[in-house]
Order: C-alpha cells, then structure tokens, then sequence
C-alpha cells in the first residue's frame, strides 16, 4: 500500500515513469475490454462484409494520417521549448491545417478507391468516415503537454470516456440501420465527443492560431523525417489488410481483421506505453547515466517485455476457444488466424522498448531509416506470401520479416547506447519454446487454413 501511494504522489522521474505507465495499462486494458465488448455485439447486428469494409476505410484513413504526419506530438515532447505557448499555439496551427487537408483528401480518394476494389459503397462511405480526421485535427495540444510531463491520468480517462460515448453511438446506429454507416458515423461521434472533453475538462491554456516562423522551422525539421517514416509506417501497420484486400474477398478480410484485433491487443499496449512514457525517459538519458540509474531502465524494459510476452502467449495459447466462445460460427477460422498473427508479433515485442530512444535524442533521420527498412522487407514478403499460397502464405511471409527485421531494431538500439542483448536472448528462448508449443497444440485448427 505505501508503493502505491509513493507512485500515486511522488514527483521524481522514475516514479513519474511507473505512475504513468499505471495509468497507460490501465487505460489501455480498459479501452481494450470496451472495445471487444462492443465488437461481439456489432458482429451480432452486422456481417461480416461491414466490418470488411470499415477495414478499407481504416487503411485509406490511417493510410492519409501517416502519410501526412509531421511528428508534432513526438516533437512536442522532446523539444526544448516543449511548454512555450508560441511554440505550442504554432504546432496546433499546423495540426488544424493537416486535418482539413486529410478529410478533403479522403474526398479526392473516394472515387478511385471505390473503383480499385470494386466496392461502390466507398464513395460514400469515406468522406464521412474522413470527418473524424477534421475533427481530430483541432484537439488541444495540452494532450501532449501531459504525456510531456507524464501526467496522463486525467487524459487516459478522459480517453475512455470519449469512447464509451463513440461505441454507444455505434452500436444504436448500427442497430437502426443494420449497415456499416452506424461504424462509420460513431467514430465520427466519438472523435467529435474526444474534442469536447479534451477542451472542456484539461487543464492548461486555450490553443490560439498563431505562426512563428523559428517554431515552425523546428517543428519542420524535425517532423520532416516523421513525415517520411510514417509513409513507410502505414506498411508496417495496415499494408497486410490493403494487400490482402486484393488476394481475399470482403467477407474472409473482415474476419481476418477480427482475428488480427485480437492478436495484436498485447503488442498494442505495449505500444501505448513505450509511446507514452519513453521518449520523456530517454530524454533523460544522460543525467540518468551519470547517476548510475541506468539500472532502473533495464529492469523497467525487462518487466515491461515480459508482462506484453505474458499476454501474448495467453491471447496465443487461447485464440482458437476464445473466437468459439465469443463469435458465431461464421467467424470461425479468425481463431487459428489469431494464434499465427500472435506468434509472429514475438519478435516485434522483444525490441518494442529501443525504437524511441531515436526520437528522444531529436534523431528522425536515423529512426526514419529503420522504418523504412522494416516496410519495404515486410511488404516485401507478404506481397510475396499471397502471391504464392493466398493468406496463409502471407503470414508466412510475414513471420520471416519480422524474424530478420530485429537487426535493425539492434542497429538504432546500439546507436543510443540502449541495447540489452540479455534482455533479447533470454526473451527470445522463452519465445521460441512456446511458440512451438502454441503451434503444437493448435496444430488442426492451423491445418484448416491451409
């Protein structure tokens, strides 16, 4: 009880570093269980068609957001003049601009995206799916002003509560109207509910248009090399459902993305809070090191990768029962799909912990090779799976990338002085012994892909 409450009020760096990495769990772990609890209810009012289409239409939107993204809030976060309110008041300004040039793109798109997969639906479908990011695009920046200051308890709550607002207002539409407009238009409800909140309940001052030439330089600068590194990050995490949107048809795409959404709740979190917490931590660095507390960082990544491997493994090991529990038999084969997307994910949580070392040191250049790296090897190789043998051999493909692609995750990791090969070779036994064992068990139900 006193740990918790030293975490709870203490102000020093590391226990700022737990406390908010609390919190991140937390909330993702809650935001995660509200969103499968309103996924098996929308997979009962609606087919699987819609959720294959709403696929599409998160691969076009996420695909315009990185393509577009300038890093502001990483920027914001490792800047010097991080809390300046000209700086802060220009980066918004920036952000404002983006978004409606990202929803009059999704406009431009929805005619020949529509066409090149032949579904007509899309032409509608996307302008007001694009809404969320307009709207999205005026939220204050006192949300990276927090996750600066690794305060995110009020922002994480406030986070979960715009989403319970979102997927009431999906699933009331969806049993209205029983199409995929009720996906489409409650995200746009809980983007707009998101802005509200942050607005009205974040502490800090109100976001002004404001340009400063010196502020928009850096941030320029900096986000030149995030904008570049997105463009291959949208491969990295929605290439697999664009690609496969041409090998598969719109019913097996919607449920491999059930089982992909699964799957990749562990890894997510994990992202959530090495994006949250590290590149303030990293910051730090070199006072960090010259205290001898460099101990601190290996033990935090330490527990962090097995707590995500843990998890993992359970999503692993219970895939199959988990989809026969909670789905209806037509989303069936989402299951051993779960299990296979579970293991190949291993090696990408063994180097989750390294990536934003990069960014803290104000180094996009390097870290936008790296993603760049891992995009090409990895489109690469799924590309090559489908053509060869459909989906499984896209996951096969896959799988190989993300084996060879910890190379480069020791390369940045190494160049920042971050590196724990320790850490990576106990977790990589512990990793290919119980991947042969989750492969073992589920070996029938995997055979049924094939």
């Amino acid at each position: 009880m006193k740990l918790i409450w030293q975490l709870l009020r203490g102000e020093g760096l590391f226990t700022r570093v737990m406390r908010s990495s609390m919190w991140a769990t937390s909330g993702y772990s809650a935001s995660q269980i509200i969103r499968l609890a309103s996924n098996l209810i929308l997979t009962r009012l609606l087919f699987p068609e819609a959720f294959g289409l709403m696929a599409l239409v998160s691969v076009c939107m996420t695909g315009l957001a990185m393509f577009s993204d300038l890093g502001i809030g990483a920027s914001i976060m490792q800047s010097k003049r991080g809390d300046d309110p000209d700086f802060l008041n220009t980066a918004w300004t920036v952000q404002v601009a983006r978004g409606l040039c990202l929803w009059l793109a999704m406009c431009i798109l929805a005619w020949p995206v529509a066409s090149f997969y032949g579904q007509p639906i899309l032409l509608q479908l996307l302008p007001v799916a694009g809404l969320t990011l307009l709207i999205g695009g005026f939220n204050p920046t006192r949300v990276e002003t927090a996750n600066r200051h690794l305060q995110l308890g009020r922002v994480i709550l406030l986070d979960l509560i715009s989403q319970v607002v979102g997927i009431a207002a999906t699933i009331g539409l969806a049993w209205a109207t029983q199409t995929v407009w009720g996906l489409a238009i409650g995200g746009v409800v809980g983007t707009a509910a998101r802005l509200a909140l942050m607005h009205w309940f974040l502490a800090g001052a109100i976001n002004r248009f404001h340009w400063k030439r010196r502020d928009a330089h850096e941030l320029i600068h900096f986000g030149k090399w995030i904008f570049f590194s997105t463009i291959f990050g949208f491969m990295l995490a929605q290439g697999d459902r664009a690609i496969l949107g041409k090998y598969i048809d719109i019913e097996m795409l919607g449920i491999y993305n059930v089982g992909y959404f699964l799957a990749s709740a562990p890894l997510l979190l994990g992202g959530a809070v090495t994006g949250r917490i590290l590149i303030p931590l990293y910051r730090e660095l070199p006072s960090i090191l010259t205290q001898g507390k460099i101990g601190r960082i290996r033990l935090m990544r330490s527990g962090l990768t097995g707590g995500i491997l843990f998890l993992q493994f359970g999503m692993a090991f219970a895939g199959v029962a988990l989809v026969g529990l909670l789905y209806d038999p037509r989303y069936s084969i989402a299951g051993p799909i779960a299990v296979i997307i579970s293991v190949i994910q291993i090696p990408l949580i063994i180097g989750l912990t390294y990536d934003q070392a990069a960014l803290a040191a104000g180094d996009s250049k390097n870290y936008f090779y790296a993603i760049a790296i891992r995009a090409v090897v990895q489109t690469t190789s799924f590309i090559i799976g489908a053509e060869l043998a459909g989906l499984p051999g896209a996951m096969i493909g896959h799988c190989v990338a993300t084996v060879m692609l910890h190379a480069v995750t020791i390369w940045l990791a190494r160049k920042y002085n971050v590196w724990d090969p320790l850490h990576d070779a106990a977790y990589a036994i512990v990793g290919i012994v119980l991947s042969g064992a989750v492969l073992y068990l589920n070996q029938s139900s995997i055979i049924s892909l094939f």
